[in-house]
């Protein structure tokens, strides 16, 4: 019997991971590995399978031997676990199958992996198989056409411990009608949306349900109405079931802004459980949004309508996490103070901002390497890549960046927590999606988040909890979960303006000592104590990043070895004697 293992590797510290609030839940990760379990449901019987989330728990060299393949599937932010694995399984002489968005776009980039399944894998990973078991099996395997998402079968969520998981998730529709241009969704997934059926989606509820799972389920859906048809058909099945059980499950997905405009589905996603939607908001500024063919979120009839979208979904009864993007073309000096505005006014207490990143395969980045505005640059482990010249200055923009992630998650917490008030003086409550919490669960989860603040945010935490107390005492649960986001978003907040001040800081010493370097020759002597003045800088500069902050893949060290190597060979090429 064939021992094949399912990797997922490390991601990096995001806004989405939840890594710091997550330690305060008191579980390891805040999503299972979907896509691996849906494949390894079209394992035959005859493979022994095992899973290892490495956001879970770590890969052992026991669990290499034991393996006889190992597969990989992998978003672009895991490239450089990734890239580990492949090595380790280099090393030990185990063949690597990777396949996934992140290889589906950038498997030509992709060193030591001996088969590539990409795209979709529902009807070519069977074929795969059966070439990999006769020692016939391609480098290369591609789907030629969209998959029919009927034939998926019911992920293997035995596979894994659900207790390591905040939240489980499901999926129900691929693709996406828009055609953003930033966006790669529709490149991988097609804009004409794909949907599994009712009875689909309930057997993959019934099957969390039957394991033990209550609590969080995602519909991970990239629009969850692109297909309003298929939508509507399904959310009465869903409600029916979660009835019949009392509502073990409350559900999130991610939707576009028309959402606002269709209250039959706003009300029948209430019914079904839905508490909170993610929209992908980007900015308040229509011209940029046009820019970027993102046109459902303007209107031509209604003036502020993002806006007005946020707040009618809230009074529906659901939350409203919003996406927002800086470095948009059209964007200028004004959208700082727009972004910090909007996100304050409306509501929006998980309000992640990214700096724009040209994705390769986008219709983007074809137009900013026709532009010749492509940059090298690493994407995918931090908030400020920038791998393309935009139009803003790049200073004023980066400068901008940092001063909105620093007041909308500002130390204190304060402007967080006066946001998550305009949420709750807007939201509609819903009976059946706030269970009742004894006065012993909430005081423990009040006093899990309190421990966890700074003496800065602690005067906050306590008058928000007071205020929510007293004007707001169903929402008790989620005020406290909302504190535990803001708690990790102010915390990575201030890890990506670290690292960023940090490499900037090695930048402008380097500049400084070559500037030195190259003046006059009477000066040379001293460069040798200058340019050992300048790494004990750094390395103290290096030193007061908190280890917390630290993360595979963030170039701390690297860059920290190459100041060391350019600053020692500057110094030895001057010290040497000139040849007559």
């Amino acid at each position: 019997m064939p021992n094949a293992l399912l990797v997922y590797p490390e991601h990096p510290p995001t806004f989405w991971g939840a890594d710091h609030a997550l330690k305060v839940t008191g579980v390891k990760a805040t999503h299972p590995p979907l896509g691996l379990l849906t494949v390894a449901a079209m394992f035959p019987a005859s493979y022994e399978l095992r899973v290892v989330d490495m956001n879970v728990s770590a890969l052992h060299d026991a669990d290499l031997a034991w393996a006889d393949v190992v597969f990989t599937s992998t978003m672009i932010t895991q490239h450089v676990s990734l890239r580990a694995v492949i090595e380790r399984c280099n090393r030990q002489g185990v063949p690597v199958v990777a396949g996934g968005p992140h290889p589906t776009t950038f498997h030509e980039e992709i060193a030591g992996v001996d088969h590539f399944v990409l795209d979709e894998a529902e009807e070519i990973f069977a074929d795969f198989l059966r070439d990999l078991e006769g020692g016939t099996a391609k480098r290369i395997y591609r789907e030629s056409r969209k998959p029919d998402v009927g034939r998926t079968p019911v992920p293997r969520f035995d596979l894994i411990d659900l207790k390591s998981y905040a939240t489980m998730s499901v999926q129900f529709s691929r693709g996406c009608p828009f055609d953003c241009e930033f966006c790669d969704i529709i490149k991988l997934y097609g804009r004409v949306p794909r949907t599994k059926s009712p009875e689909q989606v309930v057997e993959e509820l019934e099957s969390l349900y039957r394991l033990g799972w209550r609590g969080p389920v995602f519909l991970v859906d990239d629009n969850f109405i692109g297909n309003k048809r298929d939508a509507m058909n399904l959310l009465p099945s869903i409600a029916e079931w979660q009835k019949a059980r009392a509502y073990p499950f409350t559900l999130m997905t991610e939707a576009s802004a028309n959402l606002a405009l269709m209250d039959a589905m706003m009300d029948a996603m209430i019914e079904a459980g839905f508490d909170s939607v993610f929209v992908g908001i980007e900015t308040p500024n229509p011209e940029a949004l046009l820019k970027t063919k993102k046109q459902q979120n303007t209107s031509k009839t209604q003036e502020n309508f993002l806006y007005h979208a946020v707040r009618k979904i809230q009074q529906h009864g659901m939350q409203v996490q919003g996406g927002f993007i800086l470095g948009l073309d059209s964007d200028d000096e004004g959208v700082f103070d727009a972004q910090i505005e909007f996100v304050q006014a409306t509501g929006i207490p998980v309000a992640p901002i990214y700096l724009l990143t040209a994705l390769k395969g986008t219709d983007m980045y074809e137009r900013m390497k026709s532009e010749n505005r492509l940059l090298e640059a690493p994407i995918g482990t931090n908030v400020m890549p920038l791998n393309f010249r935009t139009e803003m200055e790049y200073g004023t923009l980066i400068e901008g960046f940092k001063r909105v992630l620093a007041t909308l998650y500002d130390p204190t917490l304060e402007n967080y927590f006066e946001r998550c008030l305009t949420l709750f003086r807007h939201l509609k409550p819903v009976r059946h999606l706030r269970k009742p919490r004894s006065r012993n669960e909430i005081d423990a989860a009040f006093m899990s988040v309190r421990r966890r603040l700074s003496a800065k945010q602690v005067p906050a935490y306590s008058k928000f909890i007071g205020k929510v107390s007293k004007d707001y005492p169903r929402m008790l649960p989620d005020a406290i979960y909302l504190a535990a986001m803001g708690y990790h978003f102010e915390r990575i907040s201030r890890q990506q303006i670290a690292i960023h001040d940090f490499l900037g800081f090695l930048r402008g010493e380097l500049e400084m000592f070559q500037q030195t370097a190259s003046g006059r020759v009477s000066e040379a002597e001293g460069l040798p104590s200058r340019g050992q003045a300048s790494l004990e800088r750094a390395q103290a500069r290096y030193a007061s990043i908190p280890d917390e902050f630290r993360y595979q893949g963030d170039g701390l060290e690297d860059a920290l070895q190459s100041f060391q190597r350019a600053v020692d060979s500057r110094a030895n090429e001057l010290a040497r004697p000139a040849v007559a």
